[in-house]
Formats: C-alpha cells, sequence, structure tokens
C-alpha cells in the first residue's frame, strides 16, 4: 500500500539495519579485545567458568613461586653445609694428625686449638645460615611449603651446631633464655628506652662461672634496644672481654609463646654457674627469676685433641658427624628434586588451565573476521535499501500533483 504518514517498509529496513549494526559491533569489539567474552551478557555461564578458572590458574602460579622459594630456602642451607663439609674433613684430618705419636703436647694443643675454632665456625654457620629469618641448620621447627589447595610440602630443619654433631671442644651444659615474652618479631624493642637510663653507664653484666661479660647499653637509652642488636651486642663483648671466636648469644623463637627470646649458651663445663646483675635498673634483668634454664646438667660431647688418645676419639666423633651431615644435606637435595617436580607439575596444570580458558574465552579470528564481513555487508545493503525505502513516499506526491 502506497501510504504518506507510515513508511512500513524503512522502519523495516532501519530495524535490520540497527541489527546488522550491532552485530559489527560485537565484532569488532571481540576483534579488538581478542575476547569472545568481553561482558556477562556475551556469555553468563562461559564468564563464570572463565573466572574460576583464571582463580585455579593465579593459584597455580603462586604454588610454583611458593615451591621456587621452598627451592631457594634449601639452595641456602646446602651452601652451609657445603662449608660444613670442608671444615669437618679439616677436623677429621687433625684428628688423624694429633692421634699420632710422632707430635708433642704442645703441637698438639695447637692442633686443637684449630680445632675448636673450626667447630665454632660450624655452630655459627648452623644459627647465622637463614632465608627470609628461617633457618634450616638450627632447631627442628617444620616449614610447610604451600603449593596448591590444601596441599603442602614439608621441611623440617635440623641442627647442625658443632654440639649437636658431636665434634665441640667444649661441653654445652645449660642453656638460658630470657623469658620477657613481649618480642614477637625480630626487630621489635627487647629493652625499651624507659628501663635504660640515660646519662650514666648503664650495664648488663652476666657470665659462667668465672667468665664475665659487661653490656653497657646506654647509647640505647633514647630508643631502646632490639634482639638482633642486643644479641650482636653481648657476642661482640664476650668475645671481647672473654674468648675471641666463641658465640654465647643467639636469638630464639619460642613456638609457646610466640615471642622471640634472648638465649645464652653456657660454652664452660660449669653447671649451675649463671649469675646476672646490672649497674642500673634494667627492669627484671638483675634477678634470675626473669631466666628459663634449659637441660640442666646436660653435657655436651666434649672432645679434645691435646692428647693421642683424645684425638683417636675424636676421629670417631668427627666420622659420625659427618654422616650425620651428610645424612641431611642429601634429605636437602632430594626435597629440591622433589619441590622442583612440583614446580614442573604446576607449571603443566597451569598451562592446561590457560588452554581450556582461552577456548572458553578467547575470540576464534578466523569466524569472526568472516561473521564480521558479513555484517558489513548487510550494514551496508542496510544503509542503501534504507535510502530507497525513505524515497518511497515522494511516489505518492505524483499521484497528489
Amino acid at each position: 500500500m502506497l501510504a504518506v504518514k507510515n513508511n512500513i517498509m524503512a522502519d523495516n529496513a532501519a530495524r535490520h539495519l540497527g541489527r546488522s549494526y550491532d552485530a559489527l559491533a560485537r565484532s569488532v569489539e571481540r576483534l579488538s579485545s581478542g575476547l569472545r567474552i568481553n561482558s556477562a551478557k556475551d556469555d553468563a555461564a562461559g564468564l563464570a567458568v572463565r573466572e574460576l578458572i583464571r582463580a585455579d590458574i593465579a593459584q597455580f602460579r603462586q604454588g610454583s613461586r611458593n615451591a621456587q622459594d621452598g627451592i631457594s630456602m634449601l639452595q641456602t642451607a646446602e651452601g652451609a653445609m657445603q662449608v660444613v663439609d670442608e671444615l669437618l674433613i679439616r677436623m677429621k684430618e687433625l684428628a688423624e694428625q694429633a692421634a699420632t705419636g710422632s707430635y708433642s703436647d704442645e703441637q698438639r694443643t695447637i692442633m686443637n686449638a684449630e680445632y675448636g675454632q673450626l667447630g665454632q665456625e660450624i655452630t655459627r654457620i648452623a644459627t647465622d645460615t637463614s632465608f627470609n629469618s628461617t633457618t634450616l641448620l638450627s632447631g627442628t621447627d617444620s616449614y610447610a611449603i604451600h603449593i596448591g589447595s590444601d596441599t603442602t610440602i614439608d621441611i623440617t630443619a635440623s641442627a647442625m651446631d658443632a654440639s649437636t654433631l658431636g665434634v665441640s671442644t667444649t661441653g654445652v651444659q645449660e642453656t638460658f633464655t630470657a623469658d620477657r615474652g613481649r618480642a614477637t618479631t625480630y626487630a621489635m624493642n627487647f629493652i625499651a628506652d624507659s628501663e635504660i637510663v640515660d646519662g650514666v653507664t648503664d650495664m648488663i653484666n652476666f657470665g659462667f662461672g668465672a667468665d664475665e661479660c659487661h653490656v653497657d647499653l646506654v647509647a640505647y637509652a633514647a630508643s631502646g634496644i632490639s634482639l638482633d642488636l642486643l644479641v650482636d651486642e653481648v657476642n661482640t663483648q664476650w668475645q671481647s672481654e672473654v674468648a675471641a671466636g666463641e658465640i654465647v648469644a643467639s636469638a630464639y623463637w619460642d613456638t609457646t609463646s610466640n615471642t622471640w627470646k634472648l638465649e645464652l649458651k653456657n660454652p664452660t663445663a660449669e653447671v649451675g654457674a649463671f649469675q646476672v646483675d646490672n649497674t642500673e635498673a634494667i627492669a627484671a634483668f638483675d634477678t634470675l627469676a626473669e631466666w628459663n634454664s634449659v637441660a640442666t646438667g646436660a653435657s655436651g660431647t666434649t672432645v679434645s685433641l691435646a692428647t693421642a688418645e683424645g684425638a683417636t676419639t675424636a676421629l670417631g666423633l668427627v666420622t659420625t658427624a659427618i654422616n650425620t651431615k651428610d645424612t641431611f644435606r642429601a634429605e636437602l637435595g632430594y626435597m629440591m628434586n622433589r619441590l622442583e617436580a612440583a614446580v614442573n607439575v604446576l607449571d603443566i596444570q597451569a598451562e592446561s588451565l590457560l588452554a581450556a580458558e582461552s577456548r572458553i574465552s578467547d575470540v576464534d579470528v578466523a569466524t569472526e573476521m568472516a561473521a564480521m564481513t558479513r555484517n558489513q555487508v548487510l550494514s551496508q545493503a542496510g544503509v542503501s535499501m534504507l535510502a530507497q525505502a525513505n524515497a518511497m513516499p515522494q511516489m505518492a506526491l505524483k499521484l497528489l500533483g
């Protein structure tokens, strides 16, 4: 019907042109973003699945990084054990040398001194070797490496100090721990500034038997002193006043109270000989009530190369220590291999999920390009037909004229 008021053909052409244009815009969006699903309206179910997969991919990738960090932690400990290996070999060499009858007691004393220093270095390595504040060569703590949903690989530390290995030249009789119950992080103030009197000599005096060390804290009167700095101060003063190279102080993490504590280890053979006092009012450090004694009277293995008999005994102890060290070093090795396998599996899982996510979410460029070409043609045809339809009412003017 030829009409002037309503142009049904134009409305129809405009509707089809709008649909073609919307489809063309959707194709342009998909090709420019590379994604088939750009919003929930594109594929609501597919979007939900894609987001879950993306979350799993992120978790697997972080789990892989966790495992790689665990490998780094193990490599740090294993590198330190390599040095301990060399030290133990030298100690066995010294023990063999001192066991023969062709050396004098004075010469054996020199050998014993070197042997003792090597043992102290083993203890220092075991105490100081750490990775992000975790230590694998002192204590028996367990560290869980999280590699996925409810999945962990546990790494257990092992004490590798000279006393535990049985090659220390001095027996460890007692360990004392300052039970302050305040430092929840390693760098927190262990002694507050209010506890240190400014302008006077402010000492903590402590010792084992006849050996005594004096730690002056007046320089920390304005700031207080953290546990790590206190450990350094104590060891520095002990080595300066009592015995060079000896380490008596360390930081101890109490898993019961979840606090850091100052630990002083007796390097002498005198049981119960610990004493502590101070020249000024450092709260509670002037009494033994704040100190907990651990393993009272428990003698560590004492090794001496001063005699041929002692050197012969030391040979057996060093051999046992090497076996103990090798057992733990081998454990570090196969744990690294296990974590490397975990990294490979996690990377494969992440890659497989990424492929699945791609199939759901990514645009098929060939298919979409074909659809875009079709929509371009339809849009161009729609524009042309809409122009023709708009011209149709003009035919009615000829009849009116």
